[in-house]
């Protein structure tokens, strides 16, 4: 599930679980995937629940954005294949 609005960046891995209880309406210990991106688009984390412990992977992009859906309130969910090209595939 990928959160369409910016979030801030200072949050750490159990800041962005609780926003994925409260602004996804999510269990972040369920399994999925949860994408958040800062304000500049070259810049993602991901939360998520591998059975054994909560994880955070971050990625931050020396040259070029992320590709982002449009901006709104809400929540977008992505496919593995989706997911893979925004992580890969950057503008």
């Amino acid at each position: 599930m990928v959160a369409t609005k910016p979030v801030d960046f200072r949050k750490g891995m159990e800041g962005l679980a609780t926003l994925v209880r409260e602004s996804m309406g999510a269990d972040p210990f369920s399994g999925a995937v949860y994408v958040f991106r800062a304000k500049r688009a070259d810049r993602i984390k991901l939360v998520f629940w591998d059975g054994t412990g909560l994880c955070l992977f971050a990625k931050r992009l020396e040259d070029g954005i992320f590709r982002w859906p449009k901006i709104e309130d809400g929540v977008m969910r992505l496919s593995a294949g989706q997911l893979s090209a925004l992580l890969d595939h950057p503008c």
